[in-house]
């Protein structure tokens, strides 16, 4: 069985890096999986302080692009996470086998909490981590389809699924992370040594995948760039490097090519041409997801098939992980 998981907070505007870093290739890897399961993953949004209207209009909004940007409902199991409660029990008998010392190395924990003190983050953003193993070994998940940042939280996925099989018998399938490597990281336009996050301080730092063609043009122009003008990739060229990544993403020309195209050109213009190739890209996609804006119940609908399709391997997953440690009578 090849059955590939992986989730989005919906915390905030989804952007260019999450489509081109994670559901780009979702859309691609439902048609060669066996089954295809996708989460809107709410409770890791509750890790850090949300407006509840908001948050639950973002899990309909967090829904309606992932179908609008091809997750197909006939191919995929689409759901809530908080609409199954499987998900937290197996996260608590996961927390007794997995140890503070692993969660403290946790890079992503570091970076939230590096601006303030982590005693004052909450015990969910530091347990996020858990969270993550319980989601994806509740259903024999096979392949994770992750951002680079997250593989960390794929490889304790498999330390802890490892330890309790280890420790009590074969209960889980150990996972693979599958990454893809042109666009595993898309950056920041305002700063390209952060990645492009939908928690960033300036939208400057994004571009929004609902945002309209003049402010995605504004965003491109007020990028920031490296030093000569030279448009090439390289480690002495972040910027332009982590531009050329979503210019050849967006037009399925190699970097090579594009290096080609525009050598002799100034940033300017490069900017330009890649603020047009951008929103050529993603009209489609709002298109289809202000249309399915519009038709709240039938999205309602979708998810609550998605979580009654899926409902039956969490159950079995937890009945065993219970029995086996010795939980019921």
């Amino acid at each position: 069985m090849n059955r590939i998981f992986s989730g989005i907070q919906p915390s905030g505007i989804l952007h260019l890096g999450n489509y081109l870093g994670a559901i780009k290739q979702w859309v691609e890897l439902q048609n060669t999986a066996d089954e295809a399961i996708f989460c809107v993953v709410d409770l890791h949004a509750i890790t850090v302080p949300q407006d509840p209207i908001q948050l639950k209009k973002n899990i309909l909004s967090t829904a309606a692009i992932y179908l609008a940007a091809g997750i197909n409902p006939d191919k995929s199991a689409i759901f809530v996470q908080s609409s199954r409660p499987e998900h937290t029990e197996l996260m608590w008998i996961l927390n007794t086998i997995t140890k503070v010392g692993e969660l403290s190395r946790m890079t992503q924990f570091k970076d939230k909490t590096a601006r303030e003190s982590a005693d004052s983050a909450s015990v969910g953003l530091f347990d996020y981590p858990v969270l993550m193993a319980a989601d994806i070994l509740l259903y024999q998940t096979t392949r994770v389809p992750v951002g680079e940042d997250q593989k960390q939280h794929v490889e304790l996925t498999r330390d802890i699924a490892q330890r309790f099989n280890s420790k009590y018998g074969e209960a889980f399938t150990v996972p693979e992370p599958v990454i893809k490597k042109e666009s595993a990281r898309i950056m920041g336009l305002d700063d390209p040594a952060k990645k492009m996050s939908k928690s960033a301080s300036s939208p400057l730092n994004y571009i929004g995948l609902t945002d309209d063609a003049d402010t995605i043009m504004s965003k491109f122009k007020k990028a920031v760039t490296d030093s000569g003008s030279e448009i090439k990739a390289g480690a002495d060229k972040p910027a332009i490097t982590n531009m050329l990544n979503i210019f050849s993403e967006v037009t399925g020309k190699s970097i090579a090519n594009l290096e080609t195209q525009y050598n002799g050109k100034g940033y300017g213009d490069f900017k330009i041409a890649l603020a047009e190739a951008v929103i050529d890209y993603l009209r489609p996609v709002q298109e289809r997801y202000f249309s399915l804006m519009k038709e709240e119940d039938q999205l309602r609908e979708i998810l609550a098939e998605g979580s009654g399709r899926i409902a039956p391997i969490a159950q079995q997953t937890l009945e065993n992980v219970k029995t086996k440690i010795g939980l019921g009578f």
